[in-house]
């Protein structure tokens, strides 16, 4: 084979070589654009169809509304709520799941406190009800006010700036832990719970093991038992259900880029709802790595159960508060609605 020749074939070789690597560069540009698409998708259906009030905002409505650059993201108030919506469940849209998340990026630390379910709370224009009521409520009346009517009776109930509320279906917990691979969970004690009537039935050992997504669910939702199991304390589930929480956030954590994104940004767009703004929530899904807390501190508060309410301790109710306004850079001064909630001084 004369040199001209190899030098040609050698050029074919070499343009092959750059075609391949022209294709894979224009499919991950594709995947990318794709993925970029999904969380777009995913962030308008998160934020749609929900209106703000501007009470108890802690960041301006003007630069909440602007692109937000990195590191701009600061301390905030959050109010978790995780509804059951399966047909046949207990009250439907009420939150089995109540939760305060307070933020902050510069120590790259959180702190939750879990509201009991059950929790006696008055309102002015009520009866005396349940903490896991307010939602429902509001959302019967009208869907688009539930969000920030919620957020807002509960700021003023905590005398506590609550800037965002997350509503989180329990399917995508579900979901979530098995695009994630399972939980490695030691479950503490057997759980056996049966109900007909919305398809209940929960049956775990306990021991170490991987739970799969409808397991992790029984894990955070049990709480009685009618199998000859022991019964779990409101207390004890909350512990659980934050345990959960930072162990997907620990997974989520230690997503390698945007492509490991595709199925979570899917179930998150389908099954959380939030008045975050959709500016804010695109930076903390594309930066999610640098923003998620380093260290998430648990706030406990004594309880007791006198049917069919929860009492907690008024010192650790505001001790747990002032904590939360601590940890998002703000005063710790604040005059809780004690003579609402149902709280016990010893």
């Amino acid at each position: 084979m004369s040199d001209k020749m190899k030098k040609r074939k050698m050029r074919k070789v070499v343009n092959t070589i750059w075609s391949l690597f022209a294709v894979i560069i224009v499919g991950v540009g594709i995947y990318a654009g794709y993925l970029y698409y999904k969380a777009d998708a995913a962030i308008q259906r998160i934020s749609s169809s929900v209106k703000t009030l501007p009470a108890f905002q802690t960041t301006p409505a003007d630069e909440m509304t602007a692109p937000i650059p990195d590191p701009g993201i600061k301390p905030m108030m959050i109010m978790l709520a995780g509804i059951d919506s399966r047909e046949g469940a207990d009250g439907m849209m009420n939150t089995d799941v109540l939760m305060l998340v307070s933020y902050n990026p510069d120590t790259r630390s959180a702190s939750l406190l879990s509201i009991p379910r059950d929790l006696l709370i008055k309102s002015e224009s009520s009866r005396s009800r349940k903490a896991n009521y307010y939602y429902a409520h509001y959302y019967i009346k009208d869907k688009s006010e539930a969000i920030p009517t919620t957020k807002q009776f509960f700021s003023e109930l905590f005398d506590l700036p609550i800037d965002y509320m997350v509503v989180v279906d329990f399917n995508a917990l579900r979901k979530t832990v098995d695009a994630l691979g399972g939980l490695q969970i030691d479950v503490e004690m057997d759980m056996k719970y049966k109900d007909s009537a919305d398809g209940t039935n929960i049956d775990l050992r306990k021991g170490l093991q991987t739970l799969d997504g409808q397991h992790v669910l029984d894990y955070v939702r049990y709480r009685k038992s009618n199998q000859g199991t022991r019964e779990s304390s409101d207390f004890a589930r909350n512990e659980r259900q934050q345990q959960v929480i930072k162990q997907i956030l620990d997974k989520l954590g230690a997503f390698n880029g945007i492509s490991q994104w595709g199925t979570i940004l899917d179930i998150i767009g389908e099954n959380v709802t939030s008045d975050i703004p959709e500016s804010v929530l695109r930076q903390w899904i594309l930066n999610f790595p640098k923003l998620k807390p380093n260290q998430m501190e648990s706030l406990q508060m004594e309880s007791v159960w006198k049917s069919p309410f929860v009492y907690v301790k008024q010192d650790d109710l505001a001790d747990a508060l002032a904590a939360l306004r601590k940890e998002a850079g703000l005063s710790t001064d604040s005059n809780p609605k004690f003579e609402s909630i149902g709280t016990m001084n010893k």
